[in-house]
């Protein structure tokens, strides 16, 4: 039996998140301390009392999620919950789970995500992006239909999230005649996506040089947990190959599905992950639906007691 831990990017954040799991572990309000410390704001109370769209904006909510993340997983540890194998993160997730494995330092981490979210808001002028989930069409129907919907401007999947399950990403008028297109060729759903930045798609290339202009300086370690998985689906072997990944993750797209594939793959039993929300739980069980695998969340004290359990039953390699 094997254990790895998953960590959710951008999207589920909301006000209020970790609240109950606050209450009962003080490391998580510590833990949202310290990132205050380096934001100089208080990060917990936005998370807490919103508002909600200024919770909702990139450079806000991705140090938000990161300290979320190593909250949860800092709770975990304190309780004495086993290690796990492997670990990967969605889009942003990385981030936290590289901080979780030791390869970079939580506060080194905070400031260089809130940095990542403005270079990404600077990169498409607001407005002028936007990101959409296309739900029931395979992957190269709706690859074709960006294709067809560019008319000289960007659109592409950059999001591969479950079978049937992919966001695309671009020029929000691009965006628009790839859902009339991906409808026409059979999608069952398009839903436009509350968010401006058209994240992991070509728009973010001149980003993506400023931030790894950034990473240079950043001290980065070889992980203490045996894989952690980037966009490209696999581990690496150097420092600098993770800064690589990290650089090249905000232009490519996230492969989730296959990350989870390859996570099953070489062993993987169990999926814990480090809350706030559920969205990937519910995303790892539409990727892979065999009765013996374990998908838990973890968000509140009740999660992590049952998470707690489930793995000291089964034990983990």
């Amino acid at each position: 039996m094997s254990l790895a831990f998953v960590f959710p990017g951008q999207g589920s954040q909301s006000p209020g998140m970790l609240a109950a799991l606050a209450a009962a572990e003080p490391v998580v309000e510590e833990t949202f301390a310290e990132a205050s410390a380096v934001l100089g704001y208080d990060l917990w109370r936005l998370c807490q009392q919103g508002p909600e769209a200024e919770l909702g904006s990139t450079e806000k909510t991705q140090p938000a999620m990161l300290a979320a993340g190593v909250a949860v997983w800092r709770a975990w540890r304190r309780h004495e919950g086993p290690r796990p194998v492997a670990m990967a993160g969605h889009s942003l997730g990385e981030y936290t789970a590289l901080v979780c494995s030791g390869a970079i330092d939580f506060a080194a981490a905070v400031d260089l995500v809130r940095f990542r979210g403005q270079v990404m808001q600077q990169a498409v002028p607001l407005g002028q992006g936007a990101m959409a989930a296309i739900l029931g069409l395979e992957d190269d129907a709706l690859a074709a239909a960006c294709r067809e919907a560019e008319q000289g401007e960007v659109v592409e999947p950059v999001n591969f999230n479950a079978p049937g399950q992919v966001v695309i990403a671009g020029h929000a008028s691009a965006v628009a005649r790839a859902i009339e297109v991906a409808k026409a060729r059979g999608a069952k759903r398009a839903v436009l996506l509350p968010v401006s930045v058209p994240s992991h798609s070509r728009l973010m290339l001149g980003a993506a040089e400023r931030l790894a202009a950034r990473l240079a300086s950043v001290d980065v370690r070889m992980p203490d947990v045996a894989a952690v998985y980037t966009v490209d689906v696999r581990t690496h072997a150097s420092p600098d190959g993770i800064r690589q990944a990290l650089k090249e993750q905000l232009f490519k797209p996230v492969r989730w599905a296959d990350t989870v594939r390859a996570m099953l793959a070489s062993g993987v039993t169990t999926l814990v992950e480090c809350g706030p929300g559920k969205v990937l739980t519910s995303l790892n069980r539409r990727i892979e639906r065999r009765p013996e695998l374990a998908m838990l969340a973890v968000e509140d004290p009740q999660g992590l007691a049952a998470a707690l359990a489930a793995c000291r039953e089964r034990p983990h390699a």
